[in-house]
């Protein structure tokens, strides 16, 4: 999964308000000071999805969404932190842990398993997630998707997540898309799509602010 956070039901695999980015990650409330939503789109059901390796979401996923967002720093940055997910607790807080299952830079076929909380919902008690994720392709600095489940008391979450990166004009556009399936999500559709959508766009703000900053410094260093 992706990325889950703070969730309503966050993950990633999957940035359900968790990240469900899966999932995605935490989700923030919308408006939260500091975010940046202002700049991010999102479509539930896009003409066409986003692909990596010619791969895409699950197209008979019924809980999906796609939303994307310019980060104004250099295309390197924004992938390593991507990428070195054994740091992402340092840049999204709703993640507790990660651990790589394989070593080396990520590549088709690695895999890490990573924690996050969330609260109790009308559908399954408060629990926390675990969620395992499995890179199926990659191209560096280009996309990647992982899939992979997340487990916890009462609830299973099977997600696919894309991820792309392409250089514009000032910066980095990073377009995400997530589908989830499973009983619980599929019992009550708009609450997942919404917890997958506040999931995924708390990722994105949150990779936002993690490499405006980590450019901001090196600026200054350089200026210094």
């Amino acid at each position: 999964m992706s990325g889950i956070r703070s969730i309503g039901i966050r993950a990633a695999l999957f940035p359900l308000p968790l990240a469900l980015g899966l999932l995605g990650t935490a989700a923030a409330p919308a408006g939260a000071a500091g975010s940046h939503t202002s700049q991010a789109s999102h479509t539930s059901h896009p003409v066409k999805s986003l692909t990596c390796g010619g791969k895409g979401v699950d197209p008979d996923a019924l809980v999906r969404h796609r939303t994307e967002t310019v980060i104004n720093a250099p295309l390197r940055t924004v992938w390593k932190l991507q990428t070195d997910v054994e740091r992402w607790p340092s840049w999204q807080t709703p993640v507790e842990t990660v651990e790589r299952l394989d070593h080396g830079p990520l590549r088709k076929g690695s895999a890490f398993r990573w924690t996050t909380p969330i609260p109790p919902n009308p559908s399954t008690p408060a629990t926390r997630l675990e969620i395992t994720s499995t890179v199926q392709q990659i191209k560096r600095n280009s996309c990647i998707r992982w899939t992979g489940p997340a487990i916890g008391e009462g609830l299973r979450i099977d997600g696919v997540h894309v991820w792309n990166f392409t250089k514009v004009k000032g910066g980095v556009r990073v377009s995400t898309e997530e589908t989830h399936t499973g009983a619980q999500v599929d019992a009550d559709v708009p609450t997942a799509t919404k917890i997958l959508r506040e999931g995924l766009e708390a990722w994105l703000r949150d990779l936002k602010s993690a490499a405006e900053a980590h450019t901001h410094d090196r600026y200054l260093q350089e200026h210094a």
